[in-house]
């Protein structure tokens, strides 16, 4: 094998390929097969490896090295956590932590393994289950060095870890972006602080934003933010986030929680693609809909496949945007798509729910036990009188009410790369991962409320969680991808692993203990079918 530089004339780059001679039995002549490892420095002549190759090199060193020989007699469980070292691996975080984090990669996954494991569970037991677990660490953490190891991780390799996770991500995936609410009892974190809760939970709050792919089905970054910013406000900070991230073409797909005019306009300065929820009251989507409002219900628009109807109109956005150097305003017209839909279903549903609210509204209204919270709701759909002979008086008000029921049903989405409206619907209703994800975060990893008092405790913590989520998300990914959840939950499938049994002894190689057929075939569903071999 040798090494070949060759400058690109157009860029006038000099990459670097590993050239190996080989026999071509076709042609009958000497080929050379090249594969670039990266590109040479135009300063020093030294080369700058690519990712791929330092990552194949990272391998490669670690499968010469081999395991470690054990220095005791050991009896360990092993699958659950085999499993994990092998997703770390397929999906290069083993890589990327240790490139950001050289010195505490193997507690930080340790860490994480013990949380998907132990679900629910306190990080006071890790040392109990560290002696009965294989694990990257292969020692016990304290509750102390546990906290010394939160506050160790750093912003900057923090962001390093992001940024290297965004370029996994391809040119054809969209990114979901939402946020939830985390409780907290803690006065000594700034960000804590009372806002929309999510989860109606009482209590103070940070708000906790996600990146996540949509082909990949894998978090990328998050974001902790103040709990009293609402959802319209974080995607300015989103936005300035990805000019970090090497994400070669950004698209975006947000709740109609994130809509704004000037968000919009944002989006479309920085050449981002969107695929965004709105509300039906907006101006310019009722000036669509109201006119095609009795035709919208016909035959000739209804999908089966979505029980849908389904409208799609080409218009102009009103683009403007002000110059920071010049002052100088532009207004422009831009290219986008708006999708109407009709779910009678969801109509159904709505007109119920409403009415489920409006007798109860009444009820508290005739028994005098007024609720403060439905002031505003009493005001805007009963009338109400005194009079000294008829005594209290409710009547409700139809207009309202109708006006309220006229909308339900119907939803839209705007996009401006996205002009099939069947392909809009598919791509917003796969955003349950999303929530999933955070679901996944509040109850398997334990971040329902915080437990760290300081804020560069919850910032570690978070990110191991994060990396956490990483490998959960890929397990469900393979579980849904074989079907495997019409027959067993997440917790069913590590809890059938996490029993398998390794050996250890002195100048020996470790050896497994006894495997079923069953533990095999999951081991392979979840696309990993040598281990066992």
């Amino acid at each position: 094998m040798s090494i070949v530089k060759l400058k690109n004339k157009k860029n006038g780059v000099t990459y670097v390929y590993e050239s190996e001679g080989y026999w071509d039995k076709d042609k009958q002549q000497a080929r050379n097969k090249r594969k670039c490892i990266g590109k040479l420095d135009p300063e020093t002549g030294e080369i700058i490896y690519n990712q791929r190759y330092l990552e194949e090199h990272e391998r490669a060193a670690e499968k010469k090295r081999g395991p470690k020989p054990s220095p005791q007699y050991r009896r360990l469980f092993c699958g659950a956590t085999a499993l994990f070292n092998r997703i770390v691996k397929a999906l290069g975080i083993d890589v990327h932590l240790k490139r950001c984090f050289p010195d505490t990669y193997e507690q930080i996954l340790s860490i994480a393994y013990y949380l998907i494991l132990e679900e629910k569970s306190p990080m006071s037991r890790f040392e109990r289950w560290a002696r009965t677990h294989q694990h990257p660490y292969g020692k016990p953490i304290p509750s102390q060095r546990s906290s010394e190891l939160f506050l160790s991780i750093d912003e900057d390799a923090k962001q390093r870890f992001f940024d290297l996770r965004s370029q996994l991500i391809g040119e054809k995936e969209y990114l979901f972006y939402d946020t939830t609410s985390v409780s907290s009892f803690s006065e000594q974190i700034p960000q804590v602080k009372y806002g929309k809760n999510k989860d109606h939970d009482p209590l103070a709050q940070i708000n906790l934003a996600l990146l996540f792919g949509d082909q990949t089905r894998q978090p990328i970054c998050y974001r902790k933010l103040a709990g009293n910013i609402p959802d319209v406000k974080t995607i300015q900070k989103l936005l300035r986030d990805l000019d970090y991230l090497h994400i070669p073409k950004v698209k975006l797909i947000m709740d109609r929680g994130f809509y704004s005019q000037g968000n919009v306009n944002e989006l479309y300065r920085r050449h981002y693609k969107f695929l965004m929820a709105t509300k039906i009251s907006l101006k310019f989507v009722r000036s669509h809909l109201d006119p095609i409002r009795d035709e919208m219900v016909a035959r000739r628009y209804y999908s089966s496949r979505h029980k849908l109807y389904v409208r799609t109109f080409k218009m102009d956005w009103d683009y403007t945007h002000t110059k920071v150097r010049s002052g100088q305003k532009v207004q422009e017209k831009r290219r986008m798509y708006l999708h109407l839909y009709y779910d009678e279903q969801r109509a159904t549903d709505e007109k119920n729910r409403l009415n489920e609210r409006l007798d109860l509204y009444e009820e508290e209204l005739l028994s005098g036990k007024l609720n403060k919270k439905h002031e505003n709701a009493y005001k805007q759909f009963f009338k109400i009188s005194q009079t000294p002979v008829r005594g209290k008086k409710i009547v409700a008000n139809e207009a309202a009410i109708q006006k309220k029921i006229k909308n339900s049903g119907y939803f839209a989405l705007i996009s401006n790369g996205i002009s099939d409206p069947f392909e809009a619907i598919d791509i917003y209703r796969s955003k349950d991962m999303i929530e999933k994800a955070y679901n996944d975060l509040k109850s398997r990893l334990s971040l329902r409320r915080t437990s760290v008092s300081s804020e560069e405790g919850l910032e570690g913590k978070l990110f191991v969680q994060f990396v956490a989520l990483i490998i959960v998300s890929y397990i469900k990914k393979q579980m849904d991808k074989k079907g495997l959840f019409k027959q067993y939950t997440i917790q069913e499938v590590l809890d059938e692993l996490d029993v398998i049994e390794c050996f250890q002894q002195p100048g020996s190689r470790e050896f497994l203990g006894e495997v079923t057929s069953k533990q095999k075939k999951l081991f392979e569903d979840l696309g990993f079918g040598s281990f066992f071999s």
